[in-house]
C-alpha cells in the first residue's frame, strides 16, 4: 500500500458494535485517520515511494514522525481489533506473555493500566524487542510510534479521546474494558511472529 491511500477497514463501521460504536469507528477512520494521512502529504519532500516504516526510521522531522505516525498507528490499530474477538491469543504469543507476565490476566492487568495512566492523548502497546525477542508494555504520547526501529508492535490502543468520547465520554477505563473484547489475537499472533 502507498502513503497516498486510506486502507479501508477489514469490516464494517458497525461490526466492532456493542464495544466501539459505528459512529466513532467512521469519523475516528475517515476524518482522524485521513487527516493524519493528508497532512504527511503535505509536507514538502516527502518521500512516498516508502512504506510508511521505511519513512519513519529515515525521515526523522517532526512534522513526519508526528503526521507519520499517526499513519502507521492507526493502520495498525483497524488491524487488531475484529468483530467477535476477544479471548486469549493462543500458541507462542499466549506462551511468550505468560513467560513474561506470569499470566495472561497479569500482563492484560499491566497492559490496561498503561493505556489507563497514559497521561493525555497517546497509545499503550505491547511490542517485541526485534533484537532479543523480548515482550514489554510501552506508553507513547500523542502519535508517537512504538519504536519501530527496534520494536514489533503486538498490540496497540488509541486512547486519545476521539477513540471513545462519543460513546465513552470521559469514561476511559469503560473503552479500555470494551477493547478486550475486539482484540484481534490472530493478528497479533502473526505480528509476533514476523521477528522469529
Amino acid at each position: 500500500m502507498t502513503l497516498i491511500e486510506l486502507p479501508k477497514l477489514p469490516y464494517a463501521y458497525d461490526a466492532l458494535e456493542p464495544y466501539i460504536d459505528a459512529k466513532t469507528m467512521e469519523i475516528h477512520h475517515t476524518k482522524h485517520h485521513q487527516a493524519y494521512l493528508t497532512n504527511l502529504k503535505a509536507i514538502p519532500d516527502v518521500d512516498l515511494t516508502l512504506s510508511i516504516e521505511d519513512l519513519l526510521i529515515k525521515d526523522t522531522r517532526q512534522a513526519v514522525q508526528n503526521q507519520g505516525g499517526g499513519v502507521f498507528n492507526h493502520n495498525l490499530f483497524w488491524l487488531m481489533m475484529k468483530p467477535k474477538g476477544g479471548g486469549k491469543p493462543t500458541g507462542e504469543l499466549l506462551e511468550a506473555i505468560e513467560k513474561k507476565f506470569a499470566s495472561f490476566e497479569k500482563f492484560q492487568e499491566d497492559f490496561t493500566k498503561a493505556a489507563l495512566t497514559q497521561f493525555g492523548s497517546g497509545w499503550a502497546w505491547l511490542v517485541k524487542n526485534k533484537i532479543d525477542g523480548q515482550l514489554s508494555i510501552l506508553q507513547k504520547p500523542n502519535q508517537n510510534h512504538p519504536d519501530i526501529q527496534i520494536n514489533t508492535a503486538i498490540l496497540g490502543i488509541d486512547v486519545w479521546e476521539h477513540a471513545y468520547y462519543l460513546k465513552f465520554q470521559n469514561r476511559r477505563a469503560d473503552y479500555i474494558k470494551d477493547f478486550w473484547n475486539v482484540v484481534n489475537w490472530d493478528f497479533c499472533s502473526a505480528q509476533y511472529a514476523k521477528t522469529k
